[in-house]
């Protein structure tokens, strides 16, 4: 079945869409994106995703060519077109094209470039992964120092998860000074009796919307949170670790760099933030 997608004002089969090839997303990955969640035909957390798409957009000095409503429209009406009742929506601004390729910004009112696009996850709330739970490799973070802006730089992380693949794994964690930043495409979290240690929000990890989430049920839900620098060491000395984003919510963490943390098995911290996590967004979802 061809999509229905979202380009500049119009709805299109995926096989029509088109973008400038002097769009300044494609040539100097000058855009920032966001993914929401969709279950049961609704988005999950739609209004930090729309607050931190903002933020990105004003800390590059980039306009936003929708409203906030606007832009819930489009994502409905996307679902509803595509069927989706599991699954995602990305959507993409770029500073869009004046018509060449150039360094400079372009003209204050060149309009920016809008997609958005669906994509179907049967199973996504009841993922096989979670289940099993992931094993992680360590990898040095090159990335630019601006990683609190969702921008589509997103080459090495690529790379990272590529890395893990090779190595027969699921996913990297990145090191910075000898301390964990965050996953590929994730925030990163490991559990020593009873307590949630994760690192603090800076420029250095994104800002995730599913992290807000999570760390606010777990404070809820009377667990102990500790949000500090930490080592790829003392996570390997770990009970347990998880990630959390918003295409995979809360997935546990069974090994690190060949370390099996706990008895190799999703451990019951984590595992009970996913519950929580999808109870709660379940609820709310619009």
């Amino acid at each position: 079945m061809t999509r229905t997608v979202y380009v500049n004002g119009e709805y299109l089969p995926e096989t029509e869409a088109k973008i400038s090839i002097f769009d300044r997303g494609f040539l100097f990955a000058d855009a920032v994106y966001e993914v929401t969640s969709v279950l049961g035909g609704k988005l999950i957390d739609f209004e930090g995703h729309a607050v931190r798409l903002q933020r990105s957009l004003n800390e590059l000095d980039m306009q936003n060519p929708c409203t906030k409503e606007e832009l819930l429209e489009i994502h409905r009406k996307l679902v509803e077109q595509n069927n989706i009742d599991e699954g995602l929506v990305y959507l993409q601004v770029s500073r869009g094209s004046d018509g060449d390729r150039d360094f400079v910004f372009p003209p204050e009112d060149t309009p920016p470039s809008l997609v958005l696009f669906t994509q179907n996850k049967p199973g996504l709330a009841n993922s096989a992964a979670s289940k099993k739970g992931a094993k992680i490799i360590s990898i040095e973070d090159v990335r630019w120092g601006r990683r609190d802006i969702k921008t589509v730089q997103l080459l090495y992380p690529s790379m990272g998860k590529m890395m893990a693949k090779k190595a027969g794994c699921d996913d990297a964690w990145m090191t910075q000074d000898g301390y964990v930043t965050e996953g590929t495409s994730n925030n990163a979290y490991y559990v020593k009796d009873g307590k949630i240690v994760t690192r603090p929000l800076s420029n250095d990890i994104l800002h995730g919307i599913t992290r807000k989430a999570v760390l606010r049920m777990a404070q809820e839900a009377q667990m102990k949170v500790e949000e500090r620098l930490f080592t790829i060491d003392e996570a390997k000395d770990a009970d347990e670790a998880f990630t959390t984003s918003a295409s995979a919510f809360v997935m546990p963490v069974i090994e690190i760099d060949g370390v099996t943390l706990g008895d190799g098995t999703p451990g019951p911290i984590a595992k009970r933030l996913r519950e929580i996590y999808l109870e709660e967004s379940l609820n709310a979802a619009i």
